[in-house]
């Protein structure tokens, strides 16, 4: 849980980050933006690549835990799928900026925290794996797709909502998460 002060860092610097990019927004600029002083951000992060790795782990970490409580539920498998894509496309579309920030600047992370960062990524994928082949093993989806493939389809789609997604558009992030949801469900059975 974080403080407010650090909050409005978080939250400066995504803003910046999404629409300038990383390289080109300063420590100076995120300060400004979040209206606290070099001092405080320094406080909280320990350089600005510490601050883009919370931007990171804030997000995979709110989704990890998103997709474990749905498991968590025992749902038929079909029931899971759905639950996990709904609640990944909802949480993708209404923090669509830190997901922009995470998709185009991810590149940036130092080897120690890339490593991190690959070994949550890991686990959320080869849990929502063990799903689907769980789902294929019983019958309740086929096994035309290997589950693998299906994984990386549903969450390459994800990835790219920030690429056309708009808050202000004519989707809500729970209608889009419904058809995403029936059009991969729609490839398993």
């Amino acid at each position: 849980m974080s403080s407010a002060t650090e909050q409005k860092i978080i939250d400066a610097a995504v803003r910046l980050f999404a629409a300038q990019g990383y390289d080109a927004t300063s420590v100076q600029e995120v300060v400004k933006a979040a209206e606290v002083t070099k001092g405080a951000l320094y406080h909280y992060f320990r350089s600005k690549d510490d601050l883009l790795f919370e931007i990171y782990r804030l997000l995979i970490t709110a989704q990890s835990a998103d997709m474990d409580r749905i498991i968590a539920l025992g749902l038929p498998a079909a029931d899971t799928v759905r639950e996990i894509l709904a609640s990944l496309v909802v949480s993708t579309a209404e923090r669509v900026d830190e997901t922009a920030v995470f998709v185009r600047e991810l590149h940036r992370l130092g080897e120690e925290r890339m490593a991190d960062f690959r070994a949550e990524r890991r686990r959320y994928h080869e849990t929502f794996l063990a799903v689907i082949e769980k789902g294929q093993a019983d019958g309740e989806f086929s096994s035309a797709v290997p589950a693998d493939t299906v994984v990386r389809i549903a969450v390459g789609v994800v990835n790219q909502l920030p690429m056309w997604f708009r808050p202000d558009g004519e989707k809500t992030p729970a209608r889009l998460a419904g058809e995403i949801a029936d059009f991969v469900l729609a490839g398993l059975r």
